[in-house]
């Protein structure tokens, strides 16, 4: 999208920005840490300049292991695509109960269904959220249900410092004493756009730093309502409210992993509202995601898969297979929002999880390419056929038929034995199989002690 000078002008209007306009830090720990460091403080904003963002980006990892319970299970970040639940959505639907507000039960079977996956390679965060449990104790309910139904690497909830102590003291004791001495636990956040951090968020960052754990730094602007109309305009914000981010957290302990994470897209002007499933999103994303691959040398993660559609429709998988492609060509490492949302990130459908299962497997394989060696010029095979002969039968496609790739839930019989096997749609296929998916999840893969 942008080429290599546009890395360079970005960086300094960002380091611009930085410098002279600053951004606002709420919370008292994180000013008194900027000024420990030098940095000039003005009441809650903070000034950064160009030396104290060049020594944050020379620590933060190019690449780290997140570990899992099971280590068979731990994952390289910053290599290859890896896949983790949704973040946010209030509802729930499937075919059986419609549309309705998400439950506890709800996110421990979104939870048991990742973990079922062989797409899915991160689990956890808050991929519903629960009506059935608030206050205080809200959260580490959230956390021991994902203790409870994964053995993946794990991804916890942006909360006040105190929760974020405790919720990683959780993990700690489910996943072993000192597996917290190496990155086991991630964290969302996202800026308070424009050019600030709430206390929460900050809280988060500190408490997840000061133990090397992982912090996904995400913006969410909208062109046009948070961020300026112009599209590398937002680009240009989301990059200096990253970097401000990851300068905080390399404050806090420098060497803890940062993932350069990209959520903005343009505002739907005819209300100023959040657009999903628009083109324009990921062409905001894709510079910053270059600027973060290429120029800062990072972990990247994108939001993809993203859709307006309110049911499970035409629309629906338009807008998802859209966005995931263009996440597939960003080159990000991490995917999110692409396991079954609908309504700009409001619903999470049970059988669209398994649908986007079935896109995501489609996207790695394109992903593959083409093997390009002499033997797959396959010289000797098309000479051996000759003229007129048939390959169905040749000993070459019995050896590599099945590298071929095939649908899970989509139907590719012919129509009359579509029509034989009840005339399914894809819907009622991905509705079943969820329902058999959990079914046979166990009961919990905590160790009873």
């Amino acid at each position: 999208i942008i080429n290599q000078k546009d890395y360079q002008r970005i960086h300094e209007a960002s380091l611009k920005i930085l410098k002279e306009t600053g951004v606002a830090f709420h919370s008292q720990e994180a000013l008194d840490l900027f000024k420990k460091h030098g940095a000039r403080v003005n009441g809650e904003i903070v000034y950064i300049d160009a030396p104290m963002v060049e020594k944050a980006l020379s620590s933060c990892p190019e690449k780290f292991v997140w570990h899992a319970r099971d280590e068979k299970k731990s994952v390289t970040v910053g290599e290859g695509i890896l896949i983790q639940p949704n973040i946010g959505p209030v509802y729930i639907e499937d075919l059986e109960q419609g549309r309705r507000l998400a439950t506890l039960k709800d996110l421990a079977n979104i939870v048991k269904l990742c973990q079922a996956s062989d797409v899915v390679d991160l689990n956890g965060s808050v991929p519903v959220d629960p009506s059935d449990v608030s206050g205080e104790k809200k959260y580490y309910h959230i956390m021991y249900e994902i203790l409870k139904n994964t053995d993946k690497p794990i991804i916890g909830a942006c909360v006040t410092g105190p929760e974020a102590k405790k919720m990683l003291e959780m993990a700690e004791i489910a996943l072993g004493k000192g597996s917290l001495d190496r990155p086991s636990v991630g964290v969302l956040v996202n800026s308070l756009t424009p050019l600030g951090y709430a206390p929460e968020t900050i809280e988060s960052i500190i408490e997840y730093s000061k133990r090397k754990q992982v912090i996904l730094l995400a913006p969410c602007i909208m062109a046009g309502v948070s961020g300026p109309v112009s599209l590398m305009g937002t680009a240009v914000l989301q990059n200096v409210e990253l970097l401000a981010g990851i300068v905080l957290t390399q404050l806090v302990n420098p060497g803890t992993p940062v993932v350069y994470a990209t959520a903005s897209t343009v505002g739907y002007m005819k209300n100023a509202s959040y657009a999903a499933g628009s083109p324009e999103a990921m062409l905001i994303n894709i510079p910053n995601l270059q600027m973060g691959l290429d120029f800062y040398h990072l972990p990247t993660r994108t939001m993809c898969g993203v859709n307006h559609a309110k049911t499970l429709d035409c629309q629906a998988g338009y807008e998802t297979m859209m966005s995931l492609m263009m996440g597939l060509m960003s080159g990000a490492h991490i995917f999110v929002q692409c396991l079954g949302v609908l309504d700009a990130i409001m619903t999470t459908s049970y059988e669209k999880l398994i649908i986007d299962e079935e896109l995501v497997r489609r996207v790695k394989r394109i992903r593959q390419g083409v093997d390009t060696s002499d033997q797959a010029l396959a010289v000797d095979v098309i000479q051996e056929v000759g003229i007129g002969g048939t390959y169905l039968t040749h000993e070459s496609t019995f050896a590599g038929f099945r590298n071929i790739w095939s649908p899970t839930v989509s139907n590719w019989d012919s129509y009359p034995d579509w029509l034989a096997q009840g005339g399914e749609d894809v819907t009622k296929t991905a509705h079943r199989k969820y329902k058999e998916i959990l079914a046979n999840a166990p009961e919990s893969l905590l160790d009873p002690e």
